[in-house]
């Protein structure tokens, strides 16, 4: 960690659409402003972090009924408000699409890009049933101690 870089935190709690897309445009806009940022990613909010195809991972009858209910990918998450049965994110997609700006998967390869650490919550993958094997290349793995310290350095910390 650079001492004189100013430092922010979000703890993406959510597993929709629009609150993701919120995070990583305030971490995007963050890093292009030379901050040092980390998205800790606790709960549903992992979802955004599963990769899209399967992972061949040996669990149990829970974690395999977890999986299955949980949305596979950024490109799967739906809507906080208007989800329609799925017809609402189709809807955001479209307008985002329209007006030129970037899908949550675009703008999570521009975080990794612009260095942003993302970090998935260790205890939540481990309650969830959640294997490093089927979320994204490139991320950390650390529990709330971690991300703790990083927000004790942070001007700025967000609860999304």
């Amino acid at each position: 960690m650079d001492v004189n870089k100013e430092k922010s935190t979000i703890v993406l709690f959510s597993g929709e659409l629009d609150k993701a897309i919120a995070a990583f445009i305030i971490a995007n806009g963050a890093a292009a402003y030379d901050h040092e940022v980390t998205i800790f990613f606790t709960f549903w909010g992992l979802n955004a972090l599963r990769k899209d195809e399967s992972a061949f991972v040996k669990k149990g009858w829970l974690e395999r009924m977890f999986a299955k209910m949980m949305p596979r990918g950024a490109d799967k998450l739906g809507l906080s408000r208007m989800n329609f049965g799925g017809i609402g994110p189709k809807m955001i997609k479209h307008v985002m699409k329209k007006h030129n700006a970037l899908t949550l998967p675009q703008l999570i390869e521009l975080a990794q890009e612009q260095g942003v650490k993302l970090v998935a919550c260790t205890m939540t993958m481990d309650l969830l049933g959640l294997q490093q094997e089927e979320l994204l290349d490139g991320i950390e793995y650390a529990g709330v101690a971690a991300y703790l310290g990083d927000a004790a350095d942070a001007k700025v910390n967000l609860f999304i």
